[in-house]
């Protein structure tokens, strides 16, 4: 967490710590699910795991540690994916990155009717105004959400952008994760 304000909520560190580490990865990344767990709980329950993460030296106690998850299939919708994960109980939260396009709200209005998903996209992706977007959401099983949305063109950790509601919709399929 080289980058991320101490003074930041755990939740918003997570996320930072999560946007810094696929942002090194570069772009054109596919997804990444991560879960979360409390750094303390997982030290104390789970010691040798917490010394191969390198958190056995780490002065905070009440953190989340991310820990990365299998690759989201690229065959299936998102939200389908997302329907699907049941977490453990040790799990307090979850992460998502991924990429898209995005438009300024002024596109809205010239959205041609009548697209169908595949030709929606298409008109995105040749839009002059579009940008390229990596979003990390993380929610908490307690609702506590945070969000970090960097842009391809501005790809500079003091230019990312961090919020609780920057991707409602996102933040609420992930919050889904944990219902029962």
């Amino acid at each position: 967490m080289s980058n991320t304000p101490m003074a930041a909520s755990p939740l918003t560190r997570a996320v930072l710590e999560i946007d810094e580490y696929v942002s090194g990865l570069g772009w054109d990344q596919p997804a990444r699910l991560f879960a979360l767990v409390d750094t303390a709980r997982l030290r104390a329950d789970q010691p040798s795991l917490a010394d191969r993460l390198g958190l056995q030296d780490e002065p905070e106690t009440s953190g989340l540690t991310p820990i990365e998850q299998d690759e989201v299939p690229t065959d299936q919708a998102l939200d389908e994916f997302l329907g699907t994960i049941a977490w453990p109980d040790a799990v307090v939260g979850c992460a998502l990155a991924v990429e898209r396009l995005m438009l300024p709200p002024s596109a809205e209005a010239q959205v041609p009717q009548g697209l169908n998903e595949a030709k929606l996209a298409q008109w995105v992706a040749e839009h002059p105004d579009r940008q390229e977007v990596r979003m990390t959401v993380a929610v908490l099983r307690d609702g506590a959400r945070d969000s970090a949305l960097r842009l391809r063109d501005k790809d500079a950790a003091t230019d990312v952008l961090t919020g609780s509601d920057l991707v409602p919709g996102l933040a609420q399929a992930l919050t889904a994760t944990f219902e029962e």
